[in-house]
């Protein structure tokens, strides 16, 4: 018998993966399914973006690069930061990685143990909770609430704190909620945090363009007196419609950076050559594709807020950034995850549970307005239908 160390027993997984499979499967049966559960733009990457790509190719960019990415690359991120943020960062202190879950994983794994507490947005992306688990560490959940705008708290999250707290995870804007937490509540967060100078902060800004209604995204970059422990995370994923290119980046303090660069080399090398040359296309490349899907992104929220609040027994505060809306569910009288899973099987909607982004999440589903507009009326449509036609069993 084979004898896997118990640290695997306590990994999770991301059920959107999950529900997109299932989706998939329902349709190669020959079922018409709208997938409202997947967080990927459906917009293609720019096509100056992928030409850069297939440019690299045929310059012969076909071998390893550095382990922290090309240097053209890590510039071209600090550029961007400089002009998005208006924050100085060297090139040096930037680190390019195969997507943003990997600066998930290293900011864990350096800071996670036994005995040690991480505290992480709840709900929220389901990886932090599993990757706090794997190491051994105690998860603190931060509850975000949707009386809050669904934005973090920083005076709950700073009472949370404890003499064994090593690392805070903070995300806005946010998956699954949609929220922006307002820069009044991060000047806060980040006042209290001078009161526990042994924490860490990972920020997971990944959505940071994408913002609505005059909501304006505040980096935790911009604080200088956290910038030495503080561990930024951002990509290309979103911004660009890259999801499949696997392109993220990250900015470290200088005492953890080469610790970083040892995990990438120990993990996976390098990112691939050609998807670097891509991403250096789309950061210094016009910004007229990133405004276009975001304003697109704008339409559909406004048919997804109306159309939800229309349905019987659902409420929905209107998101202020990223592509989710995470609607209230308790008065349908459904467990979000058994509504989830039945609109999926007899409706044809793919959407995710709230339970899968954290105990704070039942009485919540989520849906991905990164699909057509026409898609998003019809899947409102057939929810409308089973609503008011099929009770909960």
């Amino acid at each position: 018998m084979l004898h896997v160390v118990p640290a695997f027993s306590r990994i999770g997984e991301e059920n959107a993966f999950a529900v997109l499979a299932r989706a998939q499967a329902l349709a190669a049966q020959g079922r018409d399914v709208i997938n409202l559960g997947i967080g990927q733009p459906d917009m293609p990457t720019p096509g100056h973006v992928v030409e850069a790509g297939i440019k690299a190719l045929r310059d012969g960019h076909h071998g390893y690069t550095p382990a922290v990415g090309i240097p053209p690359l890590r510039e071209a991120v600090a550029r961007d930061i400089h002009r998005r943020h208006g924050v100085a960062v060297s090139p040096d202190s930037v680190m390019i990685v195969p997507g943003g879950k990997v600066t998930m994983f290293m900011a864990i794994l350096m800071f996670g143990a036994p005995g040690v507490e991480i505290l992480y947005p709840d709900p929220g992306f389901p990886i932090y909770r599993s990757m706090i688990e794997f190491t051994g560490a105690t998860p603190v959940p931060v509850p975000i609430r949707e009386a809050n705008g669904f934005a973090f708290s920083a005076a709950e999250t700073l009472s949370l704190i404890t003499p064994r707290t090593r690392l805070l995870i903070v995300n806005s804007p946010a998956n699954p909620t949609g929220g922006v937490t307002p820069k009044a509540e991060i000047d806060a967060l980040v006042q209290g945090l001078a009161d526990h100078p042994d924490v860490a902060v990972l920020s997971d800004e990944i959505y940071g363009t994408m913002t609505y209604d005059g909501e304006a995204h505040h980096s935790l970059l911009r604080y200088e007196e956290i910038r030495d422990r503080l561990i930024y995370l951002d990509g290309a994923s979103k911004t660009y419609a890259m999801t499949g290119w696997r392109l993220g980046w990250s900015v470290w303090p200088k005492p953890l950076y080469e610790a970083a660069r040892k995990l990438a080399v120990n993990a996976h090398s390098c990112v691939n050559a050609s998807t670097q040359w891509a991403g250096i296309a789309a950061l210094d490349g016009p910004q007229d594709c990133v405004s276009d899907m975001v304003a697109a992104f704008d339409r559909r929220r406004a048919i997804v807020v109306d159309g939800l609040n229309a349905l019987p027994g659902i409420s929905c505060i209107a998101p202020k950034g990223a592509f989710y809306a995470f609607p209230n569910i308790s008065e349908t009288g459904w467990k979000a995850k058994a509504l989830a899973s039945t609109l999926l099987e007899e409706a044809g909607v793919a959407v995710i549970g709230g339970p899968d982004f954290g105990v704070h999440g039942e009485g919540y589903i989520r849906l991905s307005y990164a699909n057509s507009e026409a898609n998003i009326r019809r899947a409102l449509e057939r929810m409308g239908t089973f609503l008011s036609e099929r009770k909960p069993d």
